[in-house]
């Protein structure tokens, strides 16, 4: 039997060893120019919280097709390791779901009853929308369903509709093949006014021009909000689409919150590449995969 691509294991996997690569360059004695010069640092290369989060979001996506919220907190809730990584407005609310108070009033109660905007609710949604390849309006309604256990704000929403909707679209592409505009031009109709969709409309002027311009105009993660985070790593995203190596190079040349942005770009990546190359398209690197910590067994197929 021919094996067929599983678009949204992709995208886990390249979540993951995105998030586990750029998590290295918060530790000294990891060497950019190396990087940019193809050699990366020597394994293992643990995963943080977005992984995780990640893992969790694609074992909900694959077994029921859809996202119950309450299955979700709960699953949040209980597999969340603090040391990962997790902010400590997260790991708050998630310690007040484990306790038995309801996913919508801890979430919600948080930033003066404003909800989160931070970036962790588009950090960890790429594989849902590569699950929904081609089906772009099914992958915002579930991202937002994803968003809101954690983060009710509009702004982190938001960003996470969008990842959804350019994994879905990288996914569904993978084999006739997308330009960068077509990414971004995908992701528009679900823009809403703010200052997230503002950023990802000015990432699709800045096509073609530096990382380092980039991530000056566009956020680098920096600020861990959605605002600050999606629009770059959209970019990015579009920019390096067939080159995965390159898009997650981009990510930890532009600096700031390099794990989650890495994260972020390497799930949509890897839903168009796969893993190893085919034709022009470059995927995940198998050492890179090696050197990655494994995932945890219940988040494979």
């Amino acid at each position: 039997m021919q094996h067929r691509p599983d678009p949204a294991q992709d995208s886990l996997d390249g979540l993951s060893v995105g998030d586990a690569l750029g998590a290295q360059f918060f530790v000294p004695g990891s060497s950019v120019p190396d990087l940019l010069a193809g050699r990366p640092p020597a394994g293992p290369w643990p995963w943080t919280d977005d992984t995780e989060m990640a893992c969790s979001v694609h074992a909900e996506i694959r077994t029921h097709g859809s996202i119950d919220r309450s299955a979700l907190a709960a699953a949040f809730a209980d597999r969340c390791e603090p040391y990962r990584g997790y902010g400590a407005g997260t790991v708050v609310v998630l310690h007040q779901i484990r306790d038995g108070r309801p996913w919508a009033e801890a979430a919600g109660d948080v930033f003066d009853g404003h909800g989160s905007w931070g970036n962790g609710a588009a950090m960890r949604v790429a594989p849902l929308g590569a699950h929904f390849a081609g089906k772009p309006d099914l992958a915002a309604v579930q991202a937002a369903r994803s968003a809101e256990i954690t983060h009710r704000h509009p702004e982190a929403i938001l960003g996470a509709m969008a990842v959804a909707v350019a994994a879905a679209h990288a996914a569904a592409t993978r084999e006739t093949g997308s330009t960068p505009a077509e990414l971004l031009a995908a992701v528009d109709p679900y823009l809403i006014d703010g200052r997230t969709s503002s950023g990802i409309r000015r990432a699709r002027e800045l096509l073609g021009h530096s990382v380092a311009e980039a991530a000056y105009e566009l956020g680098n993660g920096a600020r861990v909000s959605a605002q600050d985070t999606v629009p770059f790593a959209l970019w990015a995203a579009a920019g390096y689409l067939h080159d995965y190596p390159a898009a997650i190079t981009a990510c930890v040349e532009a600096g700031g919150d390099a794990d989650t942005t890495a994260a972020i770009v390497g799930g949509i990546v890897a839903a168009h590449t796969g893993i190893g190359n085919r034709a022009d398209v470059k995927g995940i690197p198998g050492d890179w995969l090696a050197a990655r910590e494994p995932l945890p067994s219940w988040a494979i197929r």
